[in-house]
């Protein structure tokens, strides 16, 4: 498959991108960074600015993408024109473009508001205001083929290959479990119009995704 993956220089974005290059996909990254990512002959990068215009965005996506993934982040700096606004555009653009598979990475309880108010949560209330209406958007403004991935939080540690789905706890993940996942669902049609919660846990990836 051709798949834009936007965020390509962040640390889940990366950890994806290795993925789907040795699943054998052509990848095209974004980033804002200069120097090319990865070497790979089925990788090419794009320098997307997600801040830029609708119109501006959906130029720069080629029309035979089959895929696009979204696991890009402000790091908290500029949440409102990336995480919320950016995001949008991004599904606009793809929509007009005809696109029609769309992968989402989110957060824990972006779409339970009643869970905000949990230690950990309270104290990054505005992003998850953005992060919650993004999903939102997706959810309930798009006729994107959509998955929404809500992790916790990330660690960078080894993965374990092993995680626990719509669990009513804010657990951690390992990144490179965060990336196999979303590579997971790529194909999986059982996970269209699905949001689903992973962390850590006792059960393989692929037969975690298989029981949703």
């Amino acid at each position: 498959m051709k798949i834009l993956v936007i965020g390509a220089s962040g640390r889940v974005g990366s950890d994806l991108v290795k993925q789907l290059l040795a699943d054998n996909h052509q990848v095209i990254g974004t980033t804002r960074q200069d120097n090319k990512l990865f070497s790979e002959d089925n990788y090419s990068q794009l320098d997307l600015d997600i801040t830029a215009d609708k119109d501006a965005i959906q130029q720069q996506i080629e029309q035979d993408i089959d895929a696009v993934y979204f696991v890009a982040g402000s790091g908290g700096k500029d949440i409102l024109e990336v995480d919320l606004h950016g995001a949008v555009k991004t599904m606009q653009a793809v929509e007009d473009k005809g696109i029609k598979r769309y992968i989402m990475l989110s957060t824990v309880f972006s779409l339970d508001t009643s869970k905000w108010e949990n230690p950990g949560i309270a104290d990054l209330k505005e992003y998850y205001i953005c992060k919650h209406y993004a999903d939102q958007w997706l959810v309930k403004n798009s006729s994107l083929d959509y998955t929404i991935v809500q992790a916790g939080a990330l660690k960078e540690r080894a993965g374990t290959g092993k995680i626990t789905i719509n669990d009513d706890n804010a657990s951690e993940n390992a990144i490179e479990d965060v990336a196999t996942t979303l590579a997971a669902v790529l194909n999986a049609k059982n996970t269209s119009k699905k949001v689903f919660s992973i962390h850590n846990g006792e059960t393989a990836i692929k037969e975690a995704i298989e029981k949703l």
